[in-house]
This record gives structure tokens, sequence and C-alpha cells, in this order.
């Protein structure tokens, strides 16, 4: 760390400074810096009690004034209800990426040197205006050489990959800092959440990952021609340039053409809700990011998604945990929306859950009286993940990805249809996870996976036990449990203990009983026991056995 902070003094020393303009002089002289950096005290004179604003509006002064990479850091850092208070959200949620776009020259010399062949040999045509510029990169429109078709060729700025990867070091090392030096910070964790945010980043470094980003929610609307994904040209595409069909049509938020072009409001918003829906609760991969900017529309009413490079992934256990969610949220049920928070978060093992019960019954009343159809859904689970962010449970990215995209679904159509609820649309796709979830096929399928991992279990154990054993009597496991854990450990052991006996009782049983099965069928007569065959006797207490093992599954809920 010491080495990174001496190769770039300078730029530390900036984030320093405009941390101390803005009110933060404290935060500096509490890491260390001013000693670390050389800097001289009376620069970092602590502002914030003469400064009127708010400590949300100085943190995205300061983030804007640091940069590009700050200003996507706190674009991301702005989907987290769980880990910031709702303030801050706010002030993250008006970061704009105002950057001038790069020149030409530069734009030519890196599609050149990416693609290996001159400009003139790969298009036909390329327009030099920008059509977007970001912090990451800007967006031409070219036609191809080889076709004729007409693109979008997107490229990235130059040496923009150096300057994010330093500011995410110096990101890291203040983090470590902040945990080691200031104790109130230690709960945050803020180094785990740097380097989530700094994997997201990289990841939109990668042109090629948007790239096949797209290609995978294009095979969710394969057979659906309401949906338009552009096609990506991989000849033309590397990690630094990205060439995709180009997308003409209205944006959403032009309303009034879409009105005067005989549009129908109410149908858009349907169309939309259904294909983002479709994409977050069926297919589990969904686009993170589609405010107005992002989706047009298309001749004959066809719903196009562009930019990729921000996608959230929700798993089968996520897709169930979020349907429960939204299923205890409309019946308004605490007990079933505690289940489904802490199922889906990572829960500190002190949590006061008579505290969270709480919590969640105030914010149930919150909405108790109001109409399903005046009720904002993203709003309501951005403001459940506000409680686990009061009792300190993580949640997953993805599913704050998924809220805060619902609140920019919901922005888009207010305006398409304020009569529209998306609590109302949302419930038929929570249903209908939740009855594939209890589909027999499915519950077949886990309890197989289930018996597979025993029996793999039950098959190694003998080995396992005696290499522990081995170990034990040469010294080599050392073994220590702390007095306040032991009473957890020994019960554990204990249901471990247990599970473990009735699977080897009940493995005997079943060789006992196909012992006597093959033994009745080879005599004369069947074996009875009081006048009843010792097969329905088997077969009877078998079945028991089975109901006893669903009943127990059912009741765990780890199925």
């Amino acid at each position: 760390m010491i080495g990174k902070r001496i190769r770039h003094i300078k730029r530390y020393r900036d984030v320093a400074k405009v941390l101390a303009r803005h009110g933060f002089g404290f935060f500096v002289e509490e890491m260390g810096l001013l000693h670390m950096l050389s800097l001289p005290k009376r620069l970092f004179t602590d502002t914030e009690e003469i400064d009127p604003l708010s400590i949300g509006e100085r943190i995205r002064l300061v983030i804007e004034e640091l940069g590009p990479t700050y200003i996507k850091i706190g674009q991301i850092a702005s989907t987290r209800a769980d880990i910031f208070p709702q303030e801050i959200l706010c002030e993250l949620e008006k970061l704009q990426e105002n950057v001038p776009s790069f020149s030409f020259e530069e734009v030519e010399t890196i599609i050149e040197e990416e693609l290996g062949s001159p400009l003139s040999d790969i298009f036909l045509s390329f327009d030099k205006t920008v059509i977007a510029a970001a912090s990451i990169g800007q967006v031409h429109c070219a036609r191809l050489r080889s076709t004729g078709e007409l693109v979008a060729v997107k490229v990235q700025r130059p040496r923009i990959k150096t300057m994010i990867e330093t500011d995410l070091e110096i990101l890291l090392d203040l983090a470590t800092l902040a945990e080691h030096r200031m104790k109130r910070m230690e709960r945050l964790q803020l180094r785990d959440v740097v380097e989530e945010f700094a994997k997201s980043l990289r990841n939109e470094l990668d042109y090629s990952i948007e790239g096949r980003n797209a290609e995978k929610i294009a095979k969710q609307f394969k057979n659906d021609k309401s949906v338009h994904i552009p096609s990506i040209y991989w000849d033309y595409s590397t990690r630094k340039v990205l060439t995709l069909e180009f997308v003409e049509g209205l944006r959403l938020n032009q309303f009034e053409s879409l009105k005067k072009n005989g549009y129908d409001h109410k149908i858009l918003a349907e169309k939309l809700v259904q294909a983002l829906f479709h994409q977050i609760l069926i297919a589990g991969f969904f686009h993170a990011d589609p405010h107005p900017g992002n989706i047009f529309l298309l001749k004959g009413g066809v719903i196009s998604f562009i930019d990729f490079g921000m996608v959230g992934r929700l798993t089968l256990d996520m897709k169930h945990n979020f349907a429960s969610l939204i299923i205890a949220m409309m019946r308004q049920n605490t007990e079933a929306m505690i289940k489904a928070v802490l199922r889906i978060g990572i829960v500190p093992e002190d949590v006061n859950l008579l505290l969270l019960s709480n919590d969640v019954d105030e914010l149930r009343e919150k909405y108790m009286d109001v109409p399903m159809s005046r009720i904002s859904l993203g709003e309501a689970i951005s403001d459940l993940f506000e409680v686990a962010f009061r009792h300190r449970i993580r949640i997953p990215s993805d599913f704050t990805m998924v809220a805060k995209c619902l609140l920019i679904l919901e922005g888009i159509v207010e305006k398409l249809d304020p009569q529209l609820s998306i609590m109302d649309m949302a419930e038929p796709f929570g249903i209908q996870l939740l009855k594939e979830r209890y589909r027999p096929s499915t519950i077949a399928g886990r309890l197989w996976h289930n018996v597979s991992d025993y029996g793999d279990l039950l098959v190694e154990l003998p080995k396992q036990m005696k290499d522990l054993m081995g170990n034990l009597v040469r010294g080599r496991i050392r073994l220590e449990v702390s007095v306040p854990e032991l009473d957890v450990f020994l019960r554990k052991l204990d249901r471990i203990t247990n599970q473990i006996s009735f699977s080897i009782v009940l493995l005997s049983f079943s060789i006992v009983m196909a012992g006597i099965i093959v033994a009745s069928a080879l005599g004369q007569e069947p074996i009875m026991f009081w006048q009843i065959s010792v097969i329905e006797i088997g077969a009877a207490m078998a079945g028991l056995m089975l109901l006893w093992l669903f009943v127990s599954i059912f009741k765990s809920g780890k199925f």
C-alpha cells in the first residue's frame, strides 16, 4: 500500500484536498493522511459546521469534482439502500456524467489499433459527430463497408482504464484505512463494499461483456416480436470497441411525439412492465439501468432496450425469495416479510428480531389502508431495504438493483399510464414462481439432490472419520471451542449425530425389508405377523417414514 501511495501521491493529495474543501477534513485527519501525504494541517480545517449544505449534498459535490471513476461508483452506490441512508441515496441519484467528448483523431486511432485495419477499410462512412458521450466512452454512427448496414460504434476513452484502476486502488486503500482507524466505519465493511463496486465498474470497462449481456437478453425474447435487442457485430468488436445494430426510434420519454404517432400509452406501459418482469422474475437476468434514454420505441410499437453495461442476475432461489417477498408485501404479512428478508440478506449474529419485527410492522402500517393500485412496488421494497440497513442486514447487490430498476420503471409508467399498478402486474409473476417452486417435479428434483448429497456424505464418512482419527492420534489437529459457542456447537453435533443414526436405521430397515420380500416371494405362503402380511406392515412403515421425511423437509424450508 505504501508503494501505491508514493506512486499515486498527486492523486492522493487531490482526493484529500477535495474532501477537506467540502467539509470532510476530519475524515482526512482521522485516517492519518496528513502525515502520510505530508500535507499542512491548515488546509484541513473542518468546514462542516459553517457549510449550509447537507452531508449528502457535500458527498455528491466531492464525487462530481473527483471525476469519472467516482461518478460511476456513486451511480452504482445509488442503488444500495441496504448500505447508505436515504438522504445520501437521493443525492447520489442526481449524479450526471456531464463529460466532454474526445477527438475524432483519438477515436480513429483506438478503432484502428483494436480492429487492426484502417477505418476506411472497415466502414463505408463514419460520422464524426458524437451521438452520446459518457465517462467511459462515446458513441458514433457508421455504415459497414462489408454489408452496408447502419451501426452504432461505441469507443472507450483513451487511457480511461489506467485512470480508473488508479482511483480504485486509492479508494480501496482509503476504505482499509477508514476501517482500521475509525471504529464507526467497521460495521459498514467499506473494503468489501468498494471491492464489490470495483468489480461492477471493471465489467463496464470490458465492452465484450456488454455484448454478451445483450445476446443473453436477446435470447429471452427470441419468440417475442414485441421486444427488440440490437444485434452485436463481433467481427468489429473488442474490449474497447463495440459495434452493434443502430436503433432508430422514439425514446419513451418523448411523450408528445408518441401521442402524435398514434401510440397507445396504456399498451406501451403494459408491454414495458411485462418485458422487465419477464427479465427479472422469469429469466433472472435483467437490464439494471432501464432509464428512458436506454429504451426506444420502434415502428409497430416494438420496444427496444440498449446499453447493457449494467445488468442484474437472480438465481432460482433468489427469484423464489423475491416472489415470496412480493406476495408477503401484498398480503401485508409481517412475519412472512421478515422471513423473506432474512432469506435474502446476510444477517449479523446479534440481530434483534423483536426490533426488526417492530420496524417491519411500522412499515406495514404505512401501506395498510392504501389501495394496491396506489402502492409503489419499488418504493415499498426500497423502504424494506432501508429497514434492513438499520439492522445491518446486507442485501445482495442484485436485489438492490431490482429495487432501483422498479423505481425507474414506475417513473416511466406513471407518465405513460398513471392508472397502471406495477404491484398488480407483479402478482401473477410472483404466483407463477411460487407454483413452480411447489411443483412435484421441482420438489422431487431438490429432494433427489439432497439425497445424493447425503449419499455421498455417508459413502465418504468412514474414510473421513478414519483420516480424522489418524490426525488426532498424531496430534496434527488442534480443536479450540470458545465457551459462548459451546452450547451451539453441541446442539449442532447432536442434530448431525441423530440424522446420521436415522439414516443408518432407515438403511438397515430397507435391507431387512428387501430380504423379507425376497423370502416371501420364494416361499409358498406369505410371511404373516398377527395375521397381517409382513410386506404390508413394511410398506405401511415405509410410507410413514417417507411422510415424516417430507414433513421434516417442508418444515426446514430447505427444499
